[in-house]
């Protein structure tokens, strides 16, 4: 019993674990898309 316990808990955590890993990848993902954005419409707007 106590072996299917300590089984189903280890598969939840590795379960959470890789949901965070994905969740982390998609902001960092948005964090870049979001600063390309920035240095485009700054070179747009760029005065010489």
């Amino acid at each position: 019993m106590a072996r299917k316990l300590v089984a189903l808990l280890s598969l939840f955590g590795v379960a959470f674990a890789l949901a965070a890993c994905n969740t982390v990848e998609g902001a960092g993902k948005d964090v870049k898309a979001t600063g390309t954005a920035i240095e485009k419409a700054a070179d747009r707007n760029k005065t010489y």
